[in-house]
């Protein structure tokens, strides 16, 4: 990456993929499928359809996201979108929560994972201690330039794909033993994918995808945007079901279901029955090596939201300031601190239901904007377009739709305080929307 006129480094197209795989592949894929058998998705093809319609839900929001930012083109993600396709204050909630939960939670859930997999080689640790000690590590790593960072999400992208796809040759070809199982879909299959189970299951693999528009909020900060931002999104979101896919596949083939269900660390579960007791302690130590190339991910992505929002709204325009390396540093202690506190206050099922009740609402709201955008600017230049428009996003807001349903039904509790996190986050728009002087 070469430096800019004004000091300014841009991130290439295979950093921005990288940024987008990191991003997705963690903590949901290592974790969700004990969630998904305790919920009484047990069968093997219902499982990997679970699987399949996750990664078809974040295809098709990829390719709007390609479309509006490369129309788009300015940092922020949702914020920027519905901001600008609704009404600011739409977006500023949707700011709101990212600044203060959408990006600070998952790091804390992913750290919270990377303690859990630590402990299966030092049990006497504290798992969140060692969860918050990765935190402000990559926290202070990402603080000293794009550059550095960007560098430092490649090389541990590449070795995560890599201990990944090493993991599922080992599962396929050298485990001691495999299950008797089938992918071929039976009358069992179609009665799991038609419960309300499945249906809740899917929240947890939807989170395993969400980061599939990461590259969407650091949209300034791209080379070429016009093309590298969709081609990004597209391509590291094909990578990942691809590797989700086979990943659950492997877990299924070498380790009953009995051992899997309702396990947090089903990776470890399954690394014991590959490599045996030892093995599965090196395993996960290597999970956890894995983990920290998404805690980086999220680490550089969510601080670029709060500045921007920093940027428009003077109540918060100390976030917005820019090193002379170009990295918003306070904007990155604020989202680690939230991150920090959300570590040692919640628990991991808990925050997982309230994180991705609150992403889908905005992820559906961006999505049915490129019908608005398409409306209101038809002769509009759009250096990339959603392809199976109007199909394409039509599957993603009927699939999300379903999903939130069944969940507000089955865990009511959990998305009432997302939706109150949204009220308190209006309230707030319109105590600071007075003083709002937008930069353009």
């Amino acid at each position: 990456m070469k430096e800019t006129n004004n000091n300014i480094q841009k991130i290439g197209l295979f950093t921005a993929i990288a940024y987008v795989v990191a991003n997705m592949v963690g903590t949901g894929v290592f974790t969700s499928l004990g969630f998904q058998l305790s919920g009484g998705v047990t069968d093997v093809a219902a499982i990997l359809l679970l699987w399949l319609m996750g990664g078809i839900i974040a295809f098709t929001g990829a390719q709007v996201y390609g479309e509006l930012g490369s129309v788009m083109p300015r940092s922020g993600g949702e914020y920027n979108f519905l901001s600008e396709l609704y009404h600011p204050a739409l977006g500023f909630m949707s700011g709101f929560f990212s600044m203060f939960v959408g990006f600070a939670a998952p790091i804390a859930l992913a750290a919270m994972a990377l303690g859990e997999y630590f402990s299966n080689i030092y049990s006497a640790v504290d798992v969140r201690i060692i969860a918050a000690a990765v935190i402000i590590l990559i926290s202070i790593i990402h603080a000293t330039g794009v550059k550095s960072g960007g560098a430092f999400q490649l090389i541990f992208t590449i070795i995560k794909i890599l201990l990944i796809i090493a993991f599922i040759v080992a599962g396929l070809f050298f485990a001691p033993e495999h299950q008797d199982i089938s992918i071929i879909p039976t009358s069992t299959t179609w009665t799991q994918v038609l419960s309300a189970g499945f249906a809740v299951s899917l929240i947890y693999v939807y989170y395993s995808y969400s980061g599939w528009n990461a590259s969407a909020y650091f949209v300034s900060e791209l080379k070429n945007p016009a093309k590298n931002l969709p081609r990004s999104l597209v391509l590291g979101t094909l990578i990942v079901i691809v590797l989700y896919l086979l990943l659950n596949y492997v877990f299924l083939l070498v380790a009953p279901v009995s051992e899997l269900s309702g396990k947090l660390d089903v990776g470890a579960v399954a690394a014991n029955n590959i490599f045996g007791r030892e093995g599965g302690i090196i395993m996960s130590g290597l999970i956890s090596l894995l983990l920290i190339s998404t805690i980086s991910s999220m680490v550089f992505v969510g601080p670029r939201v709060i500045q921007v929002i920093g940027e428009d709204y003077p109540a918060f325009g100390f976030m917005s300031k820019k090193q002379k390396n170009g990295v918003p540093l306070i904007a990155i202690i604020v989202q680690s601190s939230i991150s920090l506190i959300l570590l040692f206050s919640s628990t991991f099922d808990t925050l997982l239901t309230y994180l991705g009740f609150v992403m889908n609402i905005f992820a559906f709201l961006t999505v049915a904007g490129v019908f608005v955008h398409r409306r209101k600017h038809p002769d509009a230049v759009r250096p990339y377009k959603t392809w199976g428009y109007p199909v394409i996003p039509a599957i993603f807001m009927i699939f999300v739709l379903w999903n939130m349903i069944y969940l507000f039904k089955d865990k009511t509790v959990e998305t009432l305080i997302g939706l109150g996190t949204l009220a308190v986050s209006l309230i707030v728009y319109f105590i600071i929307v007075p003083k709002k002087t937008k930069n353009n």
